[in-house]
């Protein structure tokens, strides 16, 4: 197998929205086709792959799960393999993900364990969200393993650093579109006409209120707006609006009263400007609930390592939809140190590449752990 840098130069270049991987899924399979066969077990879902390495005496079945998509993000790294699709970046590290997976395939491929090992090839984490109906598939109705695991970089810990806790570790989240429509006219005589600029410049100062006022101070939630669109031209009164948001909560139960808040709101607004609204909750995200004897168990494990340093963190409000793979699956997820100053979704973004053999070592390690029986 080639250089794993160089393979993750190779997957940086060509980074591809949710569903719409098709070069990345060639460029997976053709290279897994060049590993040693024997044990292996590929099948393709949309634009996903699974591959099951068959072990030696087989009690259970483990898995390991990336992600494979990127983001529409121009890419300023300034890098020689940056991507050659305008517009698009691995701006999240899902590059580094799937090198850290086929790493370990490959060694496994050479050498299984007594147990079977499934790897999980995930389209579409940024959006729409692949883990749902990849985990409702037919074909994982059949693969089902017993426990699951997977990382993420993490920009602010150096190489050498892990970061796990029980529990929750990331938030639900949802998207938030919400769009306006009222009567546009001409700025001279504003009465004849209802105004969707003053409407959602109203609704954003409103649901400002919804943190403060309706969600336990004890509790944590987000709600932000990041885009507004609405108008023509300076003198014409807009007669649609557009909201862009995101929200984020520790737990369903503030998810579900954020978006019953967010709809009283949207309510009155329909009523006090005469318009019409519609609400798109886009893609939502359960959140990553950590399975504490698993988790617990893998962290003393990490400890022994004379290599790794272990940091128990705080949950975070970032949304990952391997939620979905933990909702039915005992497993976890941890946050692997990568040593770079611009953060998630930056458009220079630029991990340190030395944590790909680093994470390829200690989850060989982990997996032997777990799935050799001596």
């Amino acid at each position: 197998m080639k250089p794993l840098i160089e393979i993750r130069k190779d997957l940086h270049r060509i980074p591809e929205l949710g569903f719409q991987e098709f070069k990345t899924q060639r460029y997976l399979l053709d290279l897994i086709s060049t590993f040693p066969q024997e044990n292996l077990e590929i099948h393709t879902w949309e634009t996903g792959i699974f591959v099951k390495v068959k072990g030696e005496n087989p009690e259970k079945m483990l898995a390991y799960r990336t992600d494979m998509d990127g983001l529409p993000i121009f890419e300023e790294t300034g890098y020689e393999f940056a991507s050659i699709h305008d517009g698009l970046m691995h701006a999240c590290g899902h590059d580094l993900h799937m090198t850290i997976a086929l790493g370990l395939l490959y060694r496994f491929a050479a050498e299984p364990l007594d147990d079977d090992l499934l790897f999980i090839f995930q389209p579409a984490e940024e959006g729409p969200g692949g883990a749902l109906p990849m985990r409702e598939s037919e074909l994982f109705q059949k693969l089902k393993p017993d426990q699951i695991t997977a990382l993420h970089i993490a920009p602010e810990y150096p190489v050498g650093t892990i970061a796990v806790k029980e529990g929750l570790l990331f938030a639900n989240t949802s998207e938030l579109f919400i769009d306006l429509t009222g009567k546009g006219g001409h700025a001279a005589y504003p009465h004849l006409s209802n105004d969707m600029v003053v409407a959602a410049s109203h609704l954003v100062t409103q649901m400002q209120s919804i943190i403060s006022r309706n969600i336990d101070p004890l509790d944590s939630a987000v709600v932000t707006i990041g885009k507004i669109t609405g108008g023509t031209k300076q003198n014409i009164i807009a007669e649609k609006a557009r909201l862009e948001g995101t929200i984020r909560t520790l737990s369903p139960e503030a998810m579900d009263k954020v978006k019953k808040r967010i709809e009283a709101l949207v309510e009155g607004i329909t009523s006090g400007f005469d318009c019409e609204a519609v609400i798109d909750y886009g893609s939502n995200y359960r959140q990553v609930d950590n399975e504490p004897n698993l988790t617990r168990e893998f962290m003393a494990f990490a400890k022994q390592q004379e290599t790794v340093k272990v940091i128990e963190c705080k949950e975070a409000m970032t949304g990952e939809d391997y939620g979905y793979f933990l909702e039915k699956i005992p497993g976890f997820m941890f946050w692997l140190g990568v040593d770079t100053p611009f953060g998630l979704h930056h458009s220079k973004l630029q991990p340190r590449e030395e944590a790909i053999q680093y994470a390829v070592d200690l989850l060989t390690q982990y997996f032997t752990f777990k799935g050799k029986r001596n």
